[in-house]
């Protein structure tokens, strides 16, 4: 033990040492502190909690509450509040909070569509003093400024944000360039001028190019994909495939050898399915030319209910009901008819047919499931679709028909001929041909109301404005109007039509809200004003009035281009009436004009010149056609047939597209439209 004098000594020595430590800790305590809280990370918290914080704190931390509460603001989408604190920062900042700000500041300006001003903010981000989380949350908003329009600088900006994401935001990032990419046509891909270092910018364009060399080969792009994996292994792509194209990867093809066929054998809907059956049957059969048949029975009457009408027929373009039959004469013999050699059928898939009509459409899946069915054709009304489509079958489906609302099941596909169709198929050809200033002339119906939101729905995705309609009534007083030489005058409307509402995307911990449709300014047209092309839904019948009409307003050397639907293509049009429609385009399908002459000769006969009947049994080859390549068209992304209701591609949800044939009337001749 010490003597107490040497302990009283060595606590004299060392107690000045003590006072002067504590006299400085007591000094550096006046000055500035340096902040702790990371405004350069991911935001954990609530905005009030950022915000409580923000108002607790006096020093320099105080600011970093305030940027970080403004990020969860954003984050909750309440834009007024990130304002106001915006609008309350210090107008002196460190370089970190200035580039914060910036980020911010930028967020909110594309938030509000304001991208022209969120466009110089951006560039004056120094990306070399972000963190990893920034640089993410920084290459979203240029992503995010795009507007989704594909382009070089938007493949850029996905390419540098990749290594900073993780899990699903990282797949979510693949998918997304994936998309852009196969948005942009091959003139646009082969226009690119990339640099010399861009390695993952060319795999990516390769891969690209494998999948289009190979989309129509299941087998082949699998091959494809492997050797360019091979080939580029270090890309990102190459170790997480972009989702469509990892399905592709465990492509199996769907199971054909029993198919359940579901249609209304009986009541009004009868003639429809019988139509569609034979058609179905006969592409089973690899009959290319059918044998005739007597005269199908006459449609229901013309004032059945849609709801108990398939989409094929009801109010549609294809519709047997309003669209006047051609009848053959009392007296005229049906020529014998020799049936085309079939030794064998081209498959040996078994088909059951199942009444619909007869029972619940919940207990005929349930006997087809029993009876071993491996994919289900039908059903063909829309009220037994929505059923279907809400009962979870685990069978594969190709419905006959759409539900009013689409729902995405990995083991539904919808396939129908309905006008809203024909509408967008319309809205595409007429914008291809340089049109900008679209008149719909349509029935004052149910019909006409569905083509209208379909085509300027179509009409506003492809880059659009207003679309003008106007609506005409019976027959009776169409012929009013040509007596009294009031003609048609090219003035209408504008369609109001709804589009679908853009969901907002979350990338690294950033929200990003999908571009807002502007709404079209309401304007009034003229005749011989901007109008260019004018879209006419009719039968016949009226088109033969409504055209004159026309021709009465703008005369005969008008350059305003006018296009039919199918509506109006029906047999019998002699050469008084193709000249009388001169100049005019229609679209139709592939089997009605001309793509296989003996095939549609055959048919017409067999359905005694009822196109509609026609168009309902090109359908039934092309359900069988589907069918059989169930999988490709809902696992394959570009897929595409050749059929005889035309060019067929599948969209995200498996909704089976057609691309019509257009032609035109010329000098009293049908010829193929430029």
């Amino acid at each position: 033990m010490l003597p107490s004098k040497v302990v009283r000594h060595k606590a004299g020595r060392f107690l000045p040492v003590i006072l002067a430590g504590l006299i400085l800790a007591a000094c550096s305590g006046q000055g500035p502190q340096t902040s702790t809280v990371n405004i350069q990370g991911p935001v954990t918290a609530s905005s009030a909690y950022y915000l409580q914080q923000a108002q607790q704190s006096s020093d320099d931390s105080k600011t970093d509450w305030q940027l970080l509460a403004i990020r969860a603001l954003l984050k909750e989408g309440k834009y007024p509040e990130a304002t106001q604190q915006l609008s309350q920062l210090p107008q002196q900042l460190s370089e970190m909070q200035q580039q914060e700000s910036l980020l911010l500041k930028a967020q909110l300006l594309i938030a509000q569509q304001k991208i022209k001003d969120a466009e110089p903010l951006l560039a004056a981000v120094k990306t070399g003093a972000l963190s990893q989380d920034q640089l993410a949350r920084y290459y979203s908003l240029q992503i995010a400024s795009a507007q989704g329009r594909p382009s070089l600088s938007l493949l850029r900006n996905y390419i540098a944000q990749e290594p900073l994401l993780k899990g699903t935001d990282h797949q979510g990032n693949i998918d997304a360039t994936w998309q852009t990419l196969t948005q942009m046509s091959p003139q646009e891909v082969s226009n690119l001028v990339i640099n010399a270092d861009e390695n993952v910018l060319q795999g990516w364009l390769d891969l690209l190019a494998v999948w289009r060399a190979n989309t129509q080969d299941a087998e082949m792009l699998k091959s494809g994909i492997k050797d360019w994996q091979t080939r580029y292994p270090q890309n990102p792509a190459a170790k997480t495939l972009p989702t469509q194209l990892s399905q592709m990867q465990n492509y199996t093809k769907a199971s054909t050898s029993i198919i359940a066929l579901l249609l209304p054998l009986n009541g009004q809907a009868q003639v429809f399915a019988n139509a569609i059956q034979k058609g179905f049957n006969d592409a089973k059969n690899g009959i290319s030319a059918p044998v005739a048949q007597p005269a199908a029975a006459q449609p229901a009457a013309a004032d059945a209910t849609a709801s108990t009408q398939p989409a094929a027929a009801a109010g549609s373009s294809t519709d047997p009901i309003s669209a006047p039959q051609q009848q053959q004469p009392a007296d005229a013999t049906p020529q014998p008819q020799s049936q085309p050699a079939a030794a064998e059928p081209a498959s040996n898939a078994q088909i059951k047919v199942y009444d619909t009509s007869s029972q619940p459409i919940e207990q005929v899946m349930q006997q087809a499931q029993q009876d071993g069915a491996t994919i289900v054709v039908g059903p063909l009304l829309k009220s037994n679709v929505e059923k279907v489509a809400n009962s979870q079958t685990p069978l594969n489906v190709l419905a006959l028909n759409e539900p009013e609302k689409i729902q995405n099941h990995p083991n539904i596909c919808y396939f129908a001929l309905s006008p809203e169709d024909e509408a967008r198929d319309a809205a595409h050809h007429i914008w291809d041909q340089g049109k900008r200033q679209p008149l719909l002339l349509v029935p004052r119906s149910g019909l006409g109301d569905r083509v209208t939101n379909a085509f300027a729905q179509e009409w506003q995705t492809l880059g659009g404005s207003t679309v003008m309609q106007q609506r005409f009534g019976s027959t009776s007083e169409l012929k009013q109007g040509i007596n009294s030489g009031a003609g048609i005058s090219l003035s209408g409307t504008p369609v109001n039509a709804a589009p679908a509402e853009p969901q907002g995307v979350t990338i690294a911990g950033l929200t990003i809200p999908a571009p807002q449709q502007n709404t079209p300014d309401v304007v009034s047209t003229s005749s011989g004003g901007g109008v260019d092309a004018v879209y006419i839904v009719s039968t016949q019948d009226e088109l033969q009035l409504i055209k004159p009409m026309i021709t009465m307003r703008t005369g005969s050397r008008s350059n305003i281009s006018l296009y039919a639907s199918s509506r109006s293509a029906q047999a019998g049009a002699g050469p008084d009436f193709r000249l009388e429609m001169d100049g005019l385009q229609f679209s139709d399908i592939p089997l009605l004009s001309g793509s296989n002459p003996g095939l549609m000769q055959q048919t017409s006969k067999s359905f005694n010149n009822d196109y509609s009947l026609v168009r309902l049994y090109a359908m039934g080859m092309d359900a069988w056609t589907l069918a059989n390549h169930f999988n490709q068209m809902r696992q394959s992304p570009g897929f595409t047939l050749d059929g005889n209701t035309g060019k067929l591609s599948a969209d995200t949800d498996c909704v089976i597209n057609r691309k019509l044939t257009w032609n035109q009337y010329r000098r009293g001749e049908i010829a193929p439209a430029n």
